[in-house]
């Protein structure tokens, strides 16, 4: 109780001394069931990261808790694997010469972006009027690739940005189905298609390694969170020793890249609005005010939007997939198959934009 006879400035010093005073006592209380609940599960045997919540009954008291250290034994394999995987690629990645390169005076940035990709994917031209599958997917990616250099000679490049992620792969668990747990219609196993989508990336860099210093930037997706992660951190460990590579495969959802006075954003598109992304840059990005041209890429929609917000470009790009009977049917499809490149000169901004049809 407060004496309401003192003068406020002294009761004001009363309640915060009882807040401090009750803080105190419920930091020793979380400390004294921490240490119960640690002590219960070394007597039955439990390590304590296995246990999720529970009880701790005695005859003076009875404790339900929540394990602030519960590990869930899927994200613990997942975990197991991925160090398992980046170890022993880490150990065997080749080495690289470095390549010495001459200097451009007129130098541009080529943006390559193979957007939703969707390693795995079946779609049949009997129900949906056209195939779709795991050759066609690596096929697409190839020419798609391929043609984006041959419309782009005629300019010099000292710096290539390569996108990867955007749903590289269909689905994220042996039950066919994407992170969330939506099923799919899928083309092969899911080990088969991640390991295509790793030998597909390694291919596809050490040929854009040949035209220019390559920087690879990840974006996680929804429909393959965490396997399109575990790809990502292979591609770069397997780069490790390369001098003419760089990575930014972060799980952060989204990603800036400056060249000259061109800031470039990237995400997935399964996220935060897109009215939302260009101050989002303007707070996520140190290099907001020295760039004059503003540029997000985005993916997840399967066809082209283009909008100028203020002063940032906000595009969505085309897919190569195929579409499968949920599209079908509810009439998602006859959007054009593309894979797009952009081409960025260093002081004038984007310049040119190339789109290989299917």
């Amino acid at each position: 109780m407060h004496d309401r006879n003192k003068p406020i400035n002294e009761r004001s010093k009363d309640c915060k001394s009882s807040v401090r005073m009750r803080l105190k006592i419920d930091e020793v209380e979380v400390i004294q069931n921490y240490r119960r609940i640690q002590e219960e599960a070394d007597k039955s045997g439990i390590n304590i990261e296995d246990v999720k919540h529970g009880w701790v009954k005695s005859k003076d008291s009875s404790l339900f808790f929540k394990n602030p250290g519960f590990k869930d034994e899927t994200q613990k394999a997942f975990d197991a694997l991925k160090k398992e995987l980046i170890d022993e690629f880490a150990e065997f990645a080749p080495k690289y010469p470095k390549i010495k390169r001459e200097k451009i005076k007129d130098a541009h940035l080529l943006v390559v972006d193979p957007a939703d990709v969707h390693i795995g994917k079946l779609c049949t031209s009997f129900e949906t009027g056209c195939d779709y599958n795991q050759q066609i997917a690596v096929q697409r990616v190839w020419d798609g690739v391929q043609g984006i250099l041959n419309k782009s000679r005629g300019y010099d490049f000292d710096k290539i940005l390569f996108v990867i992620g955007n749903d590289i792969l269909h689905t994220d668990t042996p039950r066919r189905t994407t992170t969330s747990g939506t099923p799919q219609d899928t083309d092969g196993m899911w080990y088969e298609n991640f390991l295509t989508g790793v030998r597909l990336y390694v291919d596809i860099i050490n040929i854009l390694s040949q035209v220019a210093d390559v920087h690879v930037v990840y974006n996680p997706s929804n429909h393959d969170y965490t396997n399109g992660f575990f790809l990502a951190q292979l591609i770069e460990t397997h780069f490790r020793l390369s001098q003419n590579v760089s990575f930014d495969v972060s799980i952060s959802h989204r990603k800036y890249f400056r060249y000259g006075l061109n800031l470039i954003g990237t995400t997935h598109g399964d996220g935060a609005k897109t009215q939302d992304l260009p101050l989002l840059m303007a707070h996520e990005s140190k290099d907001w005010t020295d760039c004059k041209h503003r540029y997000i890429y985005t993916h997840h929609l399967h066809h082209k939007v283009s909008k100028d917000i203020m002063s940032v470009c906000v595009e969505a790009l085309r897919s190569p997939s195929g579409t499968d009977s949920w599209h079908h049917r509810n009439g998602y499809q006859h959007s054009p198959k593309a894979i797009e490149g952009y081409i960025h000169h260093k002081e004038f901004g984007q310049v040119c934009r190339i789109t290989h049809l299917f």
